[in-house]
């Protein structure tokens, strides 16, 4: 099988194109390395079967020759990256994601869309199944990758019903492991930036709000079971073992052997209080659920960072640099629990969040 891996040199998009090579598959990889890595793919450049264009897919795409798969991952995916690219974000959910649906309808393709748990906002449904519709606020800072996500589900779903293409969505939640840059605002990769250098772990509100974390090797799995079938979806893929973020503190700390001391900041606006997949669909019909434990997932995520010393001191100094860029906590606090609503519309200050924020996205690169 051909297969064009869009945002193919960012961390989840790497991965899957190792995958696909792994098993004997040929990829043809895109990215203009917006927030993606030259690094993640620079292994897979001498093998035949690899063929990396350099292209912004929000512009244009197309492939020579056969293609028989089209995965979608292309988009900014951290808080900092899609709060520094507004535009590009809303850019790649639409314009992007619409320009790989034709490329596959040309080609007669499977097509699966790296959506998000984000996609649920803030949820009011503990844990969340496919069937929630979520609580998102269309205006607000995060509204950007957040709503571009939410029309890109839109769009295939579209092309399903109007064109007869074989779509499937996939719904990914918090993922981590190697490649993922020391910098990009997820909870894991700041975390254990911070544990190595020394620097305090800096976590955003109280520390009770829940993440569910999923190794990366686990989450490429379900990548290819989905890509494997004909199935639409949505499919949640993620670990439902569901940890505070002052816990996941606490076993970066235990990990690493770090002395370093936990901070606590304000919360980022519209910062999910809890988020949990129920991933029985993915168990019932892909036959996939997660295998790693987090104890080991963070051991090969902590030596994959340790091994590169000069990005961890670099990448602690920015996000030394970021932590007071966040909203007071009396800004974004709702209703007690039970009677949340929507928070209001965000003022422009607010609309800068933390590279350290633990409501970080999974998908993309």
């Amino acid at each position: 099988m051909r297969v064009a891996v869009t945002g193919g040199g960012g961390f989840l998009g790497s991965h899957l194109c190792e995958a696909l090579l792994r098993r004997g598959d040929s990829v043809v990889c895109l990215d203009n390395f917006s927030t993606g890595d030259p690094e993640n793919i620079a292994h897979l450049l001498s093998d035949p079967a690899f063929e990396f264009q350099h292209a912004d897919v929000s512009v244009a795409m197309e492939v020579a020759g056969r293609v028989d798969a089209v995965a979608h991952l292309a988009s900014p995916a951290s808080p900092p990256d899609y709060l520094r690219q507004p535009l590009e974000t809303l850019a790649v959910g639409s314009r992007g994601t619409e320009n790989a649906l034709r490329l596959a309808l040309r080609h007669d393709a499977r097509f699966i869309l790296a959506s998000t748990s984000e996609i649920y906002g803030d949820p009011l449904v503990h844990p969340q199944e496919e069937a929630y519709w979520g609580n998102v606020n269309s205006i607000g800072p995060r509204s950007v990758y957040d709503e571009a996500k939410r029309y890109a589900e839109a769009v295939s779903a579209a092309y399903r019903r109007t064109h007869g293409l074989d779509v499937g969505i996939a719904r990914i939640f918090n993922t981590y492991g190697p490649r993922m840059r020391p910098h990009d605002g997820r909870v894991v990769s700041s975390f254990i930036t911070q544990a190595l250098t020394g620097e305090p772990l800096t976590i955003y509100g109280d520390g009770k709000q829940t993440r569910s974390f999923c190794y990366v090797d686990d989450l490429i799995r379900g990548l290819l079971a989905l890509l494997d079938s004909s199935e639409l979806g949505p499919f949640n893929l993620g670990n439902p073992v569901e940890r505070t973020v002052a816990e996941l503190a606490e076993l970066v700390l235990g990990t690493t052997g770090s002395a370093s001391e936990v901070k606590y900041h304000p919360l980022p606006v519209d910062d999910p209080v809890r988020r949990r997949p129920v991933i029985t669909r993915a168990r019932d019909v892909l036959g996939w659920e997660p295998e790693f434990d987090i104890t080991e997932g963070l051991r090969r995520t902590v030596a994959y960072f340790a091994a590169r010393p000069d990005r961890l001191r670099t990448s602690a100094a920015a996000i030394r640099g970021s932590q007071d860029e966040t909203v007071p906590l009396s800004a974004v606090t709702g209703p007690a629990t039970g009677d949340r609503t929507i928070p209001g519309p965000a003022t422009a200050a607010s609309g800068v969040a933390s590279a350290g924020a633990t409501g970080s996205s999974a998908a993309g690169s």
